[in-house]
């Protein structure tokens, strides 16, 4: 999230970001909300300031000065009550637009509506050549029986997929191949919950923006599309010591689930582009 000062110094800048990465945002609508923001929290704090000098001198006073200080106190009372839910209603809005505020891309790089739009800078190295007829994953696993798509496809819909007999057995062996080789550099594996609530997807930066690539609960939480989500949530309103020294180095694994909305065009078949599997993910918490 970008910092409010920074926005109000740069709110071009931020136009120039949401143009760029095709955002509807309006920066001029976060900056009026700001500015009620920062008036409502003044006119609180200034009636909070007199409700503690009438509490001082309702404390040395006599008793008929006493009471009507203390009828001025409920008046006090009822405005500042009147002001924070003002705020409160404020606040939220405030927050909602922050988040919706797009990161500064490189404005280097050209814009375009696809990765077909990227422009190669260099190239490092040269492509394998093969003295044979190359197969692709689909004919290849098709072949072996290791992976059923027309069931899969029948199962689940687009994008389905059965993996049979030795596509397991790859898969498995691929997966404890991973943990072997992290586990020797120190990472502890965790198997995360995957059903997430809506506030750590929030704070990790998928939403609101990845909403729907998201598949969502009836319940309002939402399925993770990487362990590195809940893993994140571990350690959410804690205060970490020592990190510098001691990096906290997680190996999560889970299955992830994304409905990669809009990516139909991509491909047609294959193993490329699926809307559930699993994965291990490394996340280092670290200065």
């Amino acid at each position: 999230m970008l910092d409010i000062k920074f926005i109000r110094e740069n709110k071009e800048l931020v136009k120039m970001a949401a143009t760029k990465k095709k955002i509807d945002f309006n920066v001029e609508e976060l900056l009026k909300i700001d500015i009620q923001r920062i008036d409502l929290m003044q006119k609180v704090e200034e009636v909070k300031s007199k409700q503690n000098k009438a509490s001082e001198e309702i404390s040395k006073a006599g008793p008929e000065v006493r009471s009507m200080l203390i009828k001025a106190m409920s008046e006090l009372k009822s405005d500042i009550k009147k002001d924070e839910d003002k705020l409160d209603r404020v606040m939220i809005t405030w927050r909602d637009l922050m988040l919706s505020v797009p990161n500064i891309p490189d404005m280097s790089v050209p814009d375009g509506d696809s990765d077909a739009d990227n422009v190669e800078i260099k190239k490092w190295g040269d492509p394998t050549e093969f003295h044979f007829d190359t197969k692709d994953h689909v004919e290849i696993m098709t072949k072996l029986k290791m992976v059923d798509f027309e069931r899969g496809v029948k199962v689940h819909g687009f994008r389905g997929y059965f993996l049979i007999g030795d596509g397991v057995r790859l898969s498995l062996a691929i997966w404890q191949y991973a943990m072997d080789f992290w586990s020797k550099k120190n990472f502890t594996p965790v198997i995360p919950p995957i059903i997430v609530r809506k506030n750590i997807f929030m704070g990790t930066g998928y939403l609101p923006q990845g909403e729907e690539d998201l598949y969502k609960t009836q319940d309002g939480e939402y399925l993770a599309g990487t362990a590195e989500v809940p893993i994140m949530g571990m350690h959410a309103d804690e205060i970490l010591e020592n990190l510098e020294n001691n990096p906290i180095k997680y190996l999560g694994f889970s299955p992830c689930f994304r409905r990669e909305a809009g990516s139909h065009s991509k491909d047609v078949k294959g193993l490329i582009r699926v809307q559930e599997f699993y994965k291990w993910e490394q996340v280092v918490l670290c200065e």
